[in-house]
């Protein structure tokens, strides 16, 4: 079942949705397995909780074998220290990082 938000919107199709229980998508969910069924090899990666959430993800990602991309600024955190952290020392070794629109402006790049 999609939450609320989703089942309202028209023309948004969601092609692979998992449920995240634990700080990383990728721990306690199929996702891995979606997306490399998919053929995928990029993820853009965004949230709510850079300093937990967002880079356990984008190390699972890498870890996982995908080029991770960070949108810096599609994530916050409660704890700023935490969120500068991330960015300035992690987010560098994981993979690229750029702004929403850098990212966005990259995309029919990468297509063809």
């Amino acid at each position: 079942m999609l939450p609320p938000y989703y089942q309202n919107q028209r023309n948004f199709r969601i092609r692979t949705l998992a449920t995240k229980r634990s700080w990383g998508a990728f721990a306690t969910t199929d996702l891995e397995a979606q997306l490399k069924a998919r053929g995928v090899t990029q993820v853009v990666i965004a949230g709510v909780a850079t300093g937990t959430g967002v880079e356990a993800t984008a190390r699972q990602a890498y870890e996982a074998g995908f080029n991770v991309t960070l949108a810096r600024d599609a994530m916050t955190d409660m704890r700023p220290e935490a969120h500068d952290y991330s960015i300035r020392n992690i987010f560098p070794r994981l993979g690229e990082t750029g702004t929403s629109q850098e990212i966005i402006e990259l995309l029919p790049a990468r297509g063809s």
